[in-house]
């Protein structure tokens, strides 16, 4: 059909009545937020139900998304050595690279000294405000971890949401459907279709995260403002400053060796990290961060296993956190802790780094539960950083999502399962061939 000149085609008519892109909207969402919380504080604490339910809807899918993206990345390798493989260097080097972020932590803590002349003193720091934050039980010694892995019932784990059990269950299950082989068909397909359905839902919940950024960065911004951080603002900027180091330098050199570029590497994920910075949750963009992957040449077996797997082992940005907070914590009570009690909390923190959940709030019951089974530092000094701890919850999500990004891009390469030179041209801003193919296309 032909059509007067200046007139759109119907293909092209659409397009002028779209609204911005995510990115955009997401963007605009937290500047009008920032906004908001300064010049009417209360109007962004009453926000916050926007936030909570823009990430309580999204964790509602990730047990399953996790369950269903394990189980068949392993059971779609048919070959249990390949899995193993796999999975052994990932958890290798989820290992090395939590090691070295709670080591950064720790170092530049003693460097900056952020803590040093504050002088709390335990008997006014406020209880009742540390009983409400954590709100639950914390776990105190190594055998409450390790039994915490496994739940009470198969579906006890989807119920409350422990993604550590939930992945537990996915390995076996994936285990189980690899060793059945052609009998397990069927089971392999019905989970494919669960899979593809709990993303499906997740890409409509995706449309009102800029909603869900607004009221939660409203809320940080009129609860706590800048100008109230006094001489806390000097941990936050550490911590910003440490995670930053961590990923240009750490993350970068790594990615480097593997034929990447970590500048672009951001600049391709700079959607998902403008999400997380909204919400303070890396697991609001899971599913994104899995087909971008995929999209980017690693092959689909490898992100299913990775990238889940990282979201309970390989957080980075936690790890940063729990060191510098721990010293922090001792500078400002004064207690001066002996390097073998470091190296201790340093053992300790290499265990519960583990089993914190890439939510926001995470990290916080994670140290709580660090200083609780060592002894080394009171619990009660948590308190001091109740009022600066979801400024550094944006930085612990965003530098965990870019961890697993890179975690995953170099077991690929490490496993032959990256292609590079698409990759190269998707980190460019150029894709080719079949990289610009949905992720439902590709499943068929």
């Amino acid at each position: 059909m032909l059509y007067p000149r200046g007139m759109p085609s119907a293909s092209q008519a659409p397009r002028s009545r779209r609204l911005p892109g995510l990115y955009v909207q997401v963007l605009i969402a937290v500047f009008l937020a920032i906004v908001l919380g300064v010049l009417r504080p209360t109007w962004g604490i009453a926000l916050k139900p926007l936030g909570d339910l823009f990430v309580n809807l999204i964790k509602v899918m990730i047990a399953p998304i996790v369950f269903c993206t394990v189980a068949i990345g392993i059971a779609k390798m048919q070959d249990l050595k390949a899995a193993g493989r796999v999975g052994g260097k990932a958890l290798l080097w989820f290992e090395l690279s939590t090691t070295l972020a709670l080591g950064l932590g720790l170092l530049v803590g003693h460097v900056l000294h952020p803590g040093s002349g504050i002088h709390a003193a335990l008997d006014k720091l406020d209880q009742g405000a540390l009983d409400r934050k954590l709100a639950g039980p914390v776990p105190h010694g190594f055998w409450e971890h390790v039994l915490g892995v496994v739940p009470e019932t198969f579906f006890a784990a989807f119920a409350h949401g422990e993604i550590l059990q939930v992945l537990l269950l996915a390995l076996l299950t994936g285990i189980a459907l690899a060793r059945l082989g052609p009998r397990a068909a069927p089971l392999v397909d019905w989970l494919e279709q669960v899979s593809q359905l709990t993303f499906g839902i997740v890409e409509l919940v995706m449309h009102v995260a800029p909603i869900g950024a607004f009221g939660a960065m409203a809320f940080t911004v009129g609860k706590y403002g800048v100008g109230t951080l006094g001489s806390l603002l000097e941990l936050v900027l550490a911590f910003y400053a440490t995670a930053v180091l961590f990923v240009l330098l750490v993350l970068g050199v790594a990615l480097h060796f593997a034929g990447l570029s970590i500048w672009r590497l951001l600049v391709y994920l700079r959607e998902e990290l403008l999400i997380v910075l909204g919400t303070s949750s890396s697991e609001s963009v899971l599913p994104r961060l899995m087909d971008k992957l995929e999209r980017a040449g690693c092959r689909r077996e490898v992100v299913h296993l990775v990238v889940p797997t990282g979201y309970s082992f390989n957080l980075d940005g936690t790890a940063i956190y729990l060191t510098l907070a721990s010293l922090f914590i001792a500078q400002a009570l004064d207690v001066p802790l002996r390097p073998g009690e470091e190296l201790s909390l340093l053992a300790v923190l290499l265990l519960t780094s583990k089993g914190a959940a890439a939510v926001t709030g995470g990290g916080f019951v994670t140290l709580a539960a660090t200083l609780s089974a060592t002894h080394s530092l009171p619990v009660l000094g948590l308190t001091l950083l109740l009022g600066v701890d979801r400024f550094m919850s944006e930085a612990r999500a965003l530098t965990n999502l870019v961890g697993n990004a890179v975690g995953t891009l170099l077991v690929a390469r490490w496993e032959k399962a990256l292609d590079l030179e698409l990759a190269r041209r998707v980190l460019r801003g150029t894709p080719a061939g079949d990289s610009s193919r949905s992720r439902s296309e590709r499943a068929r």
